[in-house]
């Protein structure tokens, strides 16, 4: 099936109303707060928000996610009151809007707010919603991935039996609601929170009603057992998520990737657009579930729906992986320049990081106050190595070097060699494993300016990753390597 074909997200879309000022009194005539209201912001919740998601945050390149991505379609009920324009203004500058017809009006939650603190919701609107257009059912036929973000409101109820015929032959993704209806049997994979799964889930089994995660990954086995889905996963919040398939006794938890302290509204609106992005893209649940917790916790640590990258008219670029140690390697260096330490620092393409890296790296490290890797960017192994290489992209290479406790720090550069990046970290001692002579080293000269000198360490003879990967794909008898290879 051509990935080019639209994604079409489902559901029932919402008038999010966020009302922000501050409150430092009390009311004379009730023990009630006062807002002083500074600003007004609406923007649109529900399926309008995940299908705003979909498309503004497109998953890692590295995970195979696509930079340009499939066109999102939105099919929701709206009526003909001030909030249902508001919310269609609000949308069609994002989506290709495909609406049923509502009796009533869009429901609206408006938030009050005291210093990004909500003191109170007040929930109004809503109606019945109308028949299926000709228009709709084109779209569905024509969807490469659908997501279905159900909030009981009536659109995934009018659209089941449709949505029933879809999953037979299309991914279907199912965010549920405990007063929603349930997924149709056949979804690639459902998206449950914890409290969604523990209401609509109950049983005799020890774990049934427990908040660890062997309860968790059981309700979301017996829950792809009762759906008859291929996999749920039940999303924990700051712990992150389960994905679990039926009858499954040992599932994936899937860990966050930072600590994130944040308003968490719209993460699981996030989680599930994001994971059916995935899909759309290529990916297996389980690569949907983990590229879903990354970006779900970087939407929340950016401000979540309060981003106004997201409502600015220009879609927020997709958050960097979470690593910090890519963030503070100048700063880490100035740092320790400063109480008079040893900066030391290596360089290389650290492509199939083996047992010959962590040695040297380890080694490296003990050897001053820090260590701080310059690594070359995927656009700079591919010039060097040529085509094929890097066998491991560059988000991934930093992922494993910053697991790494001997590395502080990884910079980024994608020339040839790093001497520009040494210019600004101005090292005391750049590392090099292998048996480089210095006048082979063309850091060696630039080190001089500042004072800093060459180190070379040793590493463990027959390691190197041309041997890895000609051992991997089967070839042998490769030559003695050299120290490039060392470090490549």
């Amino acid at each position: 099936m051509p990935r080019n074909r639209p994604l079409v997200v489902v559901g029932d879309t919402l008038l999010d109303t966020d009302v922000e000022g501050q409150a430092h009194r009390l009311a004379p005539d009730a023990p009630a707060p006062v807002l002083d209201v500074a600003e007004e912001r609406n923007r649109p919740g529900g399926a309008g928000l995940a299908a705003t998601l979909a498309g503004a945050f497109p998953p890692d390149a590295a995970a195979g996610g696509s930079a340009a991505g499939p066109e999102i379609v939105l099919v929701t009920a709206l009526g003909q009151s001030r909030s249902d324009q508001t919310v269609r203004d609000l949308l069609t500058p994002r989506v290709r809007l495909l609406e049923l017809p509502l009796r009533g009006s869009v429901p609206v939650k408006t938030r009050l707010c005291a210093d990004g603190r909500p003191l109170l919701r007040v929930d109004r609107g809503g109606g019945t919603v109308g028949p299926v257009t000709d228009e709709v059912r084109a779209a569905l036929a024509g969807a490469h991935t659908v997501l279905v973000s159900d909030y009981g409101r009536g659109v995934a109820a009018r659209l089941r039996a449709e949505l029933a015929v879809l999953a037979g032959h299309t991914q279907v993704v199912w965010d549920p609601h405990p007063r929603g209806e349930p997924p149709v049997p056949g979804a690639r994979l459902v998206t449950p929170n914890a409290g969604e799964a523990m209401a609509l889930c109950s049983g005799d089994h020890p774990d049934a009603n427990g908040d660890g995660l062997h309860g968790h990954g059981w309700r979301g086995a017996a829950l792809a057992s009762e759906w008859r889905s291929a996999a749920v996963a039940v999303t924990l919040g700051r712990r992150g998520a389960v994905l679990a398939r039926p009858g499954d006794e040992a599932p994936l938890y899937f860990p966050p990737l930072q600590e994130v302290d944040g308003d968490p509204c719209g993460a699981g609106d996030c989680f599930a657009a994001t994971a059916a992005r995935a899909l759309a893209d290529g990916a297996l649940p389980e690569e949907a579930t983990h590229e879903a917790v990354r970006q779900s916790g970087a939407f929340v640590a950016a401000g979540g729906v309060r981003n106004p990258a997201l409502w600015g008219g220009v879609p927020a670029a997709p958050p960097a992986p979470p690593v910090s140690k890519t963030d503070d390697a100048r700063a880490l260096a100035a740092s320790v320049r400063a109480r008079g330490g040893t900066v030391v620092a290596t360089g290389g393409c650290f492509d199939l990081l083996h047992a010959g890296h962590v040695g040297m790296l380890q080694n490296a490290r003990r050897t001053g106050d820090c260590l701080i890797v310059c690594l070359n960017s995927d656009v700079s192994v591919r010039r060097l190595k040529g085509e094929g290489r890097p066998i491991t992209p560059q988000a991934d290479r930093i992922s494993v070097l910053a697991g790494l406790d001997c590395v502080d720090a990884i910079a980024v550069f994608d020339e040839n060699t790093p001497e520009r990046l040494l210019r600004e970290l101005r090292p005391h001692v750049w590392v090099k494993g292998g048996d480089y002579g210095t006048e082979r080293l063309p850091e060696a000269s630039t080190l001089e300016e500042w004072g800093g000198r060459v180190l070379l360490l040793p590493y463990l003879d027959g390691r190197s990753t041309t041997a890895l990967a000609r051992r991997a794909a089967g070839h042998h008898g490769a030559a003695r390597p050299s120290g490039l290879e060392q470090s490549s």
